[in-house]
């Protein structure tokens, strides 16, 4: 029995026994508030209407649970609306650990994990609800940007896998802007040449058609210089950037600048109306870009590895084996076209003199300022060699005996002042022999036999004293 103080003078009494009943129902909401404290960050229960009856802790993710009681819980609710059958704080059966998004006072949303359960009357009828929920908005977060990296590797991986396959830098690009067209669904991607200095840019690279006015806004993003017109849409100088373009589709391009100085971006477009680019987008085009940059590189050395293979290191000019692939490609057209064309050997004269006199210093310089003149003294759709040493050949298209004689003679009188300086010490000046053969269409004429009358027009100059031309008789058809 327990005993009580009693006053002084009076026998103790004993205490007024506790009411087991009460006393339980305390202990059980003590451990009740302890358990859900510890495992939740909200307990809610809702009336028939969905309005809060009961709401735990007092502020609740920011909110007062005083402003809160009362009112309809679909105030909390953000990325649900009226337009989803689902509300955590109205449930028509248990659910748990579903993912739902609600506001915080300050506009931010949070994601939380909702335990909930309806509460039904004597009759079985929900009249309200109640459950616990989670905030899980960090792991939410981690799990969005774990699954947008597997994504980007995975795509990342696939262009690679498919650039792979592929040997030349073009057919590279095109698997790779195929694959990242398919990735983010977009209308079109293409890499954009950007010149500067108000030149409009030209498309070097596109999976599906880039429309001018997407050109238009890749040319104020990359180029300032350029006036496309009408404001194409808003946008910044930065990379990676989105805008719009005059013609409503949003546009996404990144700077694609290669090592060797190439001005490039590369762009994407989504027609009007559809889903607009997000982060995950941005970056995924972003690591894309990389990619790009690389094989732009590629193609450079691949196109600096084939111009090397078809001229001439020293003057610049088409070499021996470029010039006769080509030369018989035009042969091939003229014939088709029914017209004329004029093969002239150049030698220079007393180049071995110089050479051994002044050295290969000289020789050279003699070289170029040759090459720099017959370059000059034909159109550029002709053709300009050095065959070795120090003799070239031309190639005149629709050129006949007369017309290539004009030109013949103009070299000589250009060689005679270009080639002044290189007077020899017992002076002899240099100059130019040139030997002509036209070649007529439908004849048959072959290349070596075209080259044989050039080469023997040429000698028959260097007999007869050299420093003019000569024009090769026709063979007899």
């Amino acid at each position: 029995m327990t005993l009580t103080i009693s006053p002084a003078g009076a026998s103790p009494q004993p205490a007024a026994p506790r009411d087991p009943v009460r006393s339980a129902l305390l202990d059980s909401r003590l451990r009740w508030r302890d358990l859900v404290g510890v495992a939740a960050d909200l307990a809610f229960e809702t009336d028939e209407q969905g309005r809060f009856s009961f709401l735990w802790p007092e502020v609740a993710l920011g909110w007062s649970t005083a402003t809160l009681i009362g009112e309809q819980s679909a105030r909390l609710l953000d990325n649900f609306g009226a337009a989803t059958t689902f509300n955590p704080f109205q449930p028509s059966a248990p659910i748990r650990g579903r993912r739902g998004w609600l506001k915080l006072p300050d506009g931010a949303a949070i994601c939380l994990a909702f335990s909930a359960a309806p509460v039904l009357d004597a009759l079985g009828r929900v009249v309200g609800g109640r459950g616990v929920a989670q905030d899980i908005t960090e792991q939410d977060n981690w799990d969005a940007a774990a699954a947008a990296r597997l994504r980007r590797a995975e795509v990342l991986d696939q262009i690679l896998a498919r650039m792979s396959q592929e040997v030349m830098a073009p057919r590279m690009m095109e698997a790779a802007l195929s694959e990242l067209r398919e990735a983010v669904t977009a209308e079109a991607v293409a890499v954009v040449d950007v010149f500067g200095d108000g030149l409009p840019p030209s498309l070097l690279h596109q999976a599906g058609r880039m429309p001018p006015t997407v050109l238009a806004l890749v040319a104020t993003l990359f180029n300032p210089g350029f006036d496309p017109g009408p404001d194409p849409g808003a946008a910044t100088a930065s990379a990676p950037v989105v805008g719009i373009a005059a013609c409503g589709r949003g546009v996404l391009a990144c700077r694609a600048q290669t090592r060797f100085g190439e001005q490039a971006a590369l762009a994407l477009c989504r027609e009007a109306g559809a889903r607009p680019w997000d982060h995950d987008d941005v970056t995924l085009v972003s690591s894309t870009t990389g990619i790009v940059r690389v094989i732009l590189e590629h193609e450079a050395i691949q196109r600096e590895m084939a111009m090397q293979a078809r001229t001439d290191p020293l003057t610049g000019l088409l070499n021996r084996r470029a010039f006769l692939d080509e030369l018989s490609r035009r042969m091939d057209r003229l014939d088709r076209e029914g017209l004329p064309g004029t093969l002239m050997f150049v030698d220079i004269d007393h180049f071995k003199r110089l050479n051994d006199g002044s050295g290969h210093e000289a020789g050279d310089q003699a070289l170029c300022v040759v090459a720099g003149m017959l370059r000059n003294g034909v159109r550029p759709t002709d053709l300009v060699a050095r065959l070795g040493g120090d003799e070239f050949a031309l190639w005149l298209d629709s050129a006949d005996e007369m017309v290539s004689g004009e030109r013949a003679e103009a070299l000589r009188l250009d060689s005679l002042a270009q080639l002044a300086h290189t007077r020899q010490p017992d002076g002899v000046i240099m100059s130019l022999s040139i030997g002509i053969a036209t070649r007529w269409p439908k004849r048959g004429e072959d290349i070596e036999t075209l080259m044989h009358r050039a080469d023997q027009a040429m000698y028959e100059v260097k007999r007869s004293g050299r420093g003019h031309w000569k024009v090769a008789q026709a063979e007899a058809w």
